[in-house]
């Protein structure tokens, strides 16, 4: 983040809980004005809830945070026109054309009569669905409701951007085209936070916050997180790879091994020193070594080992 820009969002120790459980725990971090800041975890991470507090959809146990300087705590109706929020189930309305979704969400916006077509124009040029315009939402594939629902929410031109999971359940040219949109509104000024379970999309991403259990448990930008990766990942492909990866867990030589499709990567401390006797308990195992060599370690290596080591000290 530029650290000579006040930051757009702001989140101070914000928390919340359902009940007797904990769902997001004290986030502490900051997004710069025209940043593409990455919320990153698995499934009950805490993403979603963090999103709605933000939105102002959901109101927090403890904390707060600010958007454009107003709270969402205090004013959350203040923070909505700064704002644009696409839920993992956005309202559109099947019955409504592509064009009269995005007319719908302008009339709810108040969005001048006479800055509509300019604005149109523009959601149909990066979203290519000006040829679908009068088409009905309710017959269009998953990609192209997830672009329709984009542009629903940015007629009104927000000055931040809450997308929870937008490529969910969505096939890969679409979730291909879908970041080039939102790349495209991050050069536009635009600052976005984007939620994701996928560690190969948080790439994208200016920086990236990894969530577990509420917690952040890393925060930088994904060439740093990478870069702070201490040890060596050995790829190895097998003709058994469960079982690969099940022995090369019970050595002493690997700190961890996990599945990568039908890849196997085990970490260790000096891939030189480690993998020799490593191998050799996969041939007195009967197993075939198909394919083996280093690679660089991915944000996924990172979060397994940023996690299995927070869980190794909580234990």
């Amino acid at each position: 983040m530029n650290e000579r820009s006040a930051p757009v969002v702001s989140l101070r120790s914000l928390t919340r809980d359902f009940g007797t459980t904990r769902a997001v725990d004290c986030l502490t971090f900051d997004v710069a004005p025209g940043e593409l800041f990455g919320i990153v975890g698995p499934d009950g991470a805490g993403k979603t809830t963090t999103l709605r507090m933000l939105a102002g959809v959901l109101r927090p146990t403890a904390g707060d945070a600010t958007i454009a300087g107003l709270s969402v705590t205090q004013d959350p109706e203040a923070v909505k026109p700064h704002i644009a929020y696409m839920s993992q189930r956005f309202g559109l309305y099947a019955d409504l054309t592509v064009r009269e979704n995005i007319e719908f969400y302008a009339d709810l916006y108040h969005v001048p009569k006479s800055d509509r077509p300019a604005r149109l124009e523009r959601l149909y040029q990066f979203s290519a669905l000006g040829q679908f315009k009068d088409r009905l939402a309710g017959k269009l594939s998953g990609g192209m409701k997830q672009k329709l629902a984009l542009c629903c929410a940015l007629i009104h031109h927000p000055e931040v951007m809450l997308l929870d999971e937008p490529t969910f359940g969505v096939d890969p040219i679409s979730r291909r085209d879908l970041w080039l949109i939102l790349h495209e509104m991050v050069a536009d000024g635009m600052t976005v936070l984007v939620s994701t379970a996928y560690l190969d999309e948080a790439e994208r991403c200016d920086r990236v916050g990894l969530l577990h259990h509420g917690h952040v448990v890393a925060l930088d930008t994904p060439d740093n997180l990478q870069q702070r990766f201490q040890g060596d990942i050995y790829a190895v492909q097998t003709d058994n790879p469960r079982h690969t990866r099940d022995l090369l867990r019970q050595h002493s030589n690997v700190r961890d091994a996990v599945l990568f499709g039908d890849t196997v990567h085990a970490t260790m401390d000096d891939h030189i020193r480690d993998w020799p006797a490593a191998r050799q308990i996969l041939e007195s195992e009967g197993v075939s070594i198909l394919s083996e060599g280093l690679v660089e370690p991915t944000l996924e290596n990172v979060f397994i080992e940023l996690v299995g080591s927070r869980e190794a000290r909580d234990a």
